[in-house]
């Protein structure tokens, strides 16, 4: 495709920005991405994957390579932390396909990025590059490193994550601590041998805490998040290892099956969850932000992915058709995304809440109700949204 004379300089190689990179190149639009990671490998653990995030994943050629490398949820089943008693279970498989045209991949992380990297055209990555800072020129923007030096560029997109390095060229804020830490690992996939014939999500809700667990990398391994009450970790470092004593301690009393997963981890990380406040801009200038740098979002939405690359498909959209009116492009891209993320961020925070709700009346209710809501009709405004900038907002 014809060059179109913009260069556009991506940071971060995540979700977000290599689905931007892979969709500006292609329509002609000068790419670079810069990545502070010296090499890209199996960093984290699980994705769940959801039909708004697998139908942009279409768009660009990676559902096939998708089905590959992970696997297809069948449902999404909730049950308590004690008995094991099941709240819920929505079936998705088919019926998700039929509804959302897209399925619900479970994939890991390290997979998603490989799959994205193939559809990427050669050159224009580069790793070992870490952000000092961005400033916008009016009619160019330069992007500093911390080896001294400088690249410049038509608008620069932070895609860098909730510790973004570009976000303060945007805002002047901090991430905040939600109070909650989540213990991470891959365990085989005999931790959970139902999953062979039945893949699936399974939450598990208790008092302070819940687990989540599901299959990835073609149903090998299992990968599981247990989030607890934590005041302190939001004073430490932002990832730390945790023994197995640690974990299981912190699960004492809960359902065999899922203390089995648990004892199965050779390996685990901690982390502390974060987001921040929802800001009033995602851009300024020639700046933008993208996915977790512009908006993230505490992970009881499974939605960190998909809105990110959300943003993708709206940022390659706006910059294509607003041709060297770069501003104007980004602020159809903030009014085009800024409602629908701002809901998904409310309803994320939200569920902090109503997921760790101590056993007795408030819990009970929840229960009643969660048994009542959780079907696919409930998920249309997350999953079946058409998200493109306004109309009114582009123009040819």
């Amino acid at each position: 495709m014809k060059d179109t004379g913009l260069r556009v300089a991506v940071v971060g190689a995540g979700v977000s920005g290599l689905a931007l990179a892979i969709l500006l190149r292609r329509r002609g639009v000068h790419c670079d991405v810069y990545e502070k990671s010296a090499a890209l490998g199996a960093v984290g653990a699980g994705i769940q994957l959801t039909p708004n995030g697998a139908r942009v994943l279409g768009e660009l050629g990676a559902e096939e390579p998708l089905r590959r490398r992970g696997i297809t949820a069948n449902a999404i089943e909730s049950r308590r932390w004690s008995d094991g008693a099941m709240l819920s279970r929505v079936p998705f498989g088919d019926a998700c396909v039929d509804r959302f045209g897209a399925p619900y991949h479970l994939v890991h992380r390290a997979d998603l990025q490989a799959c994205l990297m193939d559809l990427l055209p050669p050159g224009g990555l580069y790793l070992g590059r870490t952000v000092d800072g961005v400033t916008d020129h009016g009619d160019r923007a330069d992007l500093r490193f911390t080896d001294g030096t400088t690249v410049t560029a038509d608008v620069v997109i932070g895609a860098d994550g909730v510790h973004s390095a570009v976000r303060g060229a945007v805002l002047d804020d901090r991430p905040v601590y939600c109070g909650y830490s989540v213990y991470r690992g891959l365990v085989p996939a005999g931790a959970v041998p139902s999953f062979t014939g039945d893949p699936r999500v399974m939450f598990w809700f208790g008092p302070g805490r819940h687990v989540t667990c599901y299959p990835v990398s073609s149903g090998r391994t299992v990968h599981f998040s247990a989030v607890c009450a934590d005041p302190y970790a939001g004073t430490g470092p932002r990832s730390a290892v945790a023994g197995a004593g640690e974990l299981m301690a912190e699960f004492g009393g809960w359902h065999e099956d899922v203390r089995r997963v648990l004892r199965a981890a050779d390996s685990v990380t901690r982390w502390g969850l974060f987001d921040r406040d929802l800001p009033g801009r995602y851009v300024t200038g020639r700046v933008a932000l993208a996915g977790d740098a512009a908006h993230p979002l505490l992970p009881f939405l499974s939605q960190g992915a998909g809105q990110a690359l959300e943003d993708a498909v709206v940022l390659a959209d706006v910059l294509t058709a607003h041709g060297d009116d770069v501003p104007g492009a980004l602020r159809a891209y903030e009014a085009a995304r800024m409602p629908r993320t701002a809901e998904v961020h409310r309803q994320s925070r939200l569920r902090a809440g109503t997921f760790h709700l101590p056993d007795g009346p408030e819990q009970t209710a929840r229960d009643t109700q969660w048994a009542r809501t959780q079907d696919l009709c409930h998920l249309d405004w997350l999953y079946g949204a058409t998200v493109r900038p306004a109309p009114a907002l582009t123009r040819s």
